[in-house]
C-alpha cells in the first residue's frame, strides 16, 4: 500500500539523530521550557524571517494565544474559511471572538478575497488567513486590505512550513503566524506541538505569558492564561527534523510536479499551479473529483491509500450551523468539501510509487 504519510520509511539517519535528541533530554534532567525549546524558537523564527518564535502545546493554541496576545475577544468578529481544519475556527471560538466564514476561491481552494471584504463589519478585528493544503497567494491583496479596514492578520501556517512568496516566508506577513508540528506536517514531532512567530516584542512576551498559567515572572499571575508549553523531547527532535525539511520540501514539490505533468484524465481536476515554485510546500496534493467515493474506491483497489480534506466544511458540522457567514453563502466550500480527494505526495515516496499512482488515477473511468 502506498501510505499518504509512511514515518516507518525516513531515513535512519534521521532517526538516530532524534534518538540521541531525546537522550540529550533526559541527560539534562530538564523537561519543560528549557534550553531545547529556546533553541528551536529561535531557529524556527529564523527559518520564518522572524524576529520571535513562542513554543506551544498545539497549533490550535497558536492561533488562540496569538489572537488573545492581539487583544481579540468578546465582542469582536474574526474571519476565516469554512474549509479548513476545525482547530481554526475553534481557537477563535475560544478567545471569546465571533467566527465568521468566507467563501472559497473554486480554483485554489484558499479563502476568497471578495467573499473575506463582504464579511466585514465594524466589529471585524482580524483575519485568520488559512494557508490551506500549503499554499500562499495573494499575500501583497490580502496585506493591503488589512492596512486599509485596520484589521489584524493572523496566519494559519499549519500547512505552510517553509512556503514563500518574493522572498517572504509564511508566517511574516501579519501580525502573527501560528504553526502546528503535528506529526503529519511538513515539520512534524512525535506527538502534539506548535509555535507563534512575530516580530511584535509585546505580542511575542504576552504569548509567553498566556501560554503559561498568565505567569509573567514565577508564581505571579497577572492575567488567567492556559498551560500550552512546547516540551523538551519534542523541541529536541524537531530541532532535529527540521535540518531535513528543506530536502523534503524538494521532494514533495518534485512529486508533485510529476503530478501536474502526469495526471490525464477528464474526471479528475487537479489544483491550480503555485503562484511560484515556492509557494506551495504540498502539505497536501489535493484533486477534485464528481465521483470522488468511486474514485477513492479505485485507488485503494491500486494499493493507494487516500484521504478527504476535508469531507464537512465548518458550517455544516452540527456545533457550527448557526455559525455566521458570507451573506451570499458558501457554494464554493461546499462544492469542494463534496469533490475534493488527497493523494499520497509524501518525501518517502519512489518515482515508481509516484508512477503507480498516476496510472492509477489515469485508469479511472467511473464505472
Amino acid at each position: 500500500m502506498i501510505l499518504m504519510n509512511d514515518f516507518k520509511a525516513e531515513p535512519a539517519e534521521l532517526r538516530s539523530a532524534m534518538l540521541v535528541a531525546v537522550s540529550r533530554v533526559f541527560e539534562s534532567g530538564w523537561f519543560v521550557l528549557g534550553r531545547e525549546v529556546e533553541a528551536f524558537e529561535k531557529a524556527w523564527a529564523a527559518e520564518c524571517g522572524v524576529a520571535f518564535g513562542v513554543g506551544m502545546g498545539n497549533g490550535m493554541d497558536a492561533i488562540d494565544i496569538a489572537l488573545r496576545s492581539l487583544g481579540i475577544g468578546p465582542g469582536d468578529e474574526v474571519i476565516t474559511t469554512s474549509m479548513t481544519a476545525f482547530a481554526t475556527v475553534l481557537a477563535i471560538i475560544r478567545t471569546g471572538a465571533t467566527p465568521v466564514l468566507a467563501d472559497i476561491d473554486q480554483q485554489t481552494a484558499l479563502m476568497s478575497i471578495e467573499s473575506a471584504r463582504r464579511c466585514i463589519t465594524p466589529q471585524t478585528k482580524a483575519i485568520v488567513l488559512v494557508h490551506l493544503y500549503g499554499q500562499i497567494r495573494k499575500m501583497d491583496a490580502w496585506t493591503e486590505l488589512c492596512t486599509a479596514r485596520g484589521i489584524l492578520l493572523v496566519e494559519d501556517c499549519a500547512q505552510a512550513h517553509l512556503a514563500s512568496t518574493n522572498g517572504k516566508m509564511a508566517g511574516s506577513f501579519g501580525a502573527a503566524g501560528a504553526f502546528s508540528f503535528y506529526p503529519t506536517k511538513n515539520l512534524g514531532a512525535v506527538g502534539d506541538a506548535g509555535m507563534l512567530v512575530s516580530n511584535d516584542e509585546t505580542v511575542v512576551r504576552r504569548a509567553a505569558t498566556l501560554r503559561n498559567y498568565g505567569q509573567s515572572v514565577r508564581y505571579h499571575h497577572p492575567e488567567l492564561g492556559v498551560n500550552s508549553r512546547l516540551d523538551e523531547i519534542q523541541a529536541a527532535i524537531l530541532g532535529e527534523r527540521l535540518k531535513w525539511l528543506s530536502q523534503f520540501t524538494v521532494r514533495r514539490r518534485k512529486i508533485a510536479d510529476a503530478y501536474f505533468k502526469g495526471i490525464d484524465n477528464p474526471l479528475i481536476e487537479c489544483p491550480a499551479a503555485p503562484e511560484s515554485s515556492q509557494a506551495h510546500v504540498y502539505h497536501l496534493f489535493v484533486v477534485n473529483c464528481a465521483q470522488r467515493y468511486k474514485l477513492q474506491a479505485h485507488l485503494q483497489k491500486h494499493q493507494v491509500q487516500t484521504h478527504i480534506h476535508y469531507p464537512i466544511p465548518i458550517h455544516q458540522q452540527a456545533s457550527c450551523l448557526n455559525i455566521a457567514r458570507d451573506p451570499l453563502g458558501l457554494a464554493n466550500s461546499e462544492r469542494h468539501a463534496a469533490t475534493c480527494l488527497s493523494i499520497p505526495c509524501h518525501p518517502q515516496m519512489a518515482d515508481a510509487e509516484v508512477d503507480v499512482v498516476i496510472a492509477a488515477l489515469n485508469s479511472f473511468s467511473g464505472d
